[in-house]
């Protein structure tokens, strides 16, 4: 009898498109997912069973072409396949959906609010929608929605709690490659911003600074008793 496996009839990642040669309308677009990324890597620099795509393929179906997130984040998947790294992200492979999708909303809207928040909710599944509208003016910038009995919820506050990711998303003013404006973020249970790793090594060189204070502050308070007692007499390091 013949063992058939439909999964072996799939194409694989490496026999699939990696990219649609479409590129992304402005930097802005790669730059809040990669900040994102960023934080998560120093975050869980020892965990493996993470991945975040930036400006990466998913194939779902494999007769139709692959929908390109600004980015992603599944959680149960491994974080490296090989030194190659991820062509793109196939879920015939990964057997796990992405728990998070992230649109950037450009100067064209592409179907953000409507066809593809319809698509991810029906098509896909995917638990949480993240739309950020940088322009936006008479509503939120950010809005997080929660898939609930297959609708889309909208989340309130900013920065929203994500249970299942541990991990809040919001967005703030601040300084990423040297670059001042609004980014978003990941947050704590207590709605504390994660630093990001400039932000980590400035706050490492002023904590070590301060501590170099401290002890030159230390020596000089040392050495000005030192010879507040030698003018009284005493010698300071005689030990009787």
């Amino acid at each position: 009898m013949l063992d058939y496996n439909p999964l072996h009839c799939l194409p694989s990642s490496e026999e699939l498109p990696d990219s649609d040669d479409t590129p992304v309308d402005n930097q802005l677009q790669h730059l809040i997912s990669a900040l994102l990324e960023t934080i998560l890597a120093l975050l869980w620099s020892e965990r493996w069973d993470w991945f975040f795509g930036v400006d990466m393929g998913i194939y779902y179906d494999p007769d139709k072409p692959a929908i390109v997130p600004d980015g992603f984040l599944s959680l149960g998947v491994q974080r490296f396949i090989d030194e190659d790294l991820r062509l793109s992200y196939v879920l015939w492979e990964e057997k796990k959906l992405p728990i998070l999708v992230l649109e950037v909303v450009s100067q064209t809207h592409r179907g953000e609010y409507s066809t593809k928040k319809e698509f991810y909710a029906k098509e896909l599944g995917i638990l949480y929608y993240v739309v950020y509208n940088p322009r936006r003016r008479k509503k939120p910038p950010l809005e997080v929605y929660r898939l609930v009995n297959g609708e889309y919820e909208l989340q309130p506050g900013n920065p929203i709690w994500l249970p299942e990711i541990n991990l809040g998303i919001g967005r703030e003013r601040g300084i990423y490659q040297g670059i001042a404006r609004e980014w978003l973020y990941w947050y704590d249970e207590q709605g504390q911003r994660l630093l990001t790793p400039e932000e980590q090594i400035t706050e490492a060189q002023e904590r070590a600074n301060y501590e170099e204070q401290r002890r030159v502050q230390a020596e000089q308070r040392a050495q000005m008793l030192a010879e507040r007692l030698k003018a009284l007499g005493v010698d300071p390091e005689s030990s009787g």
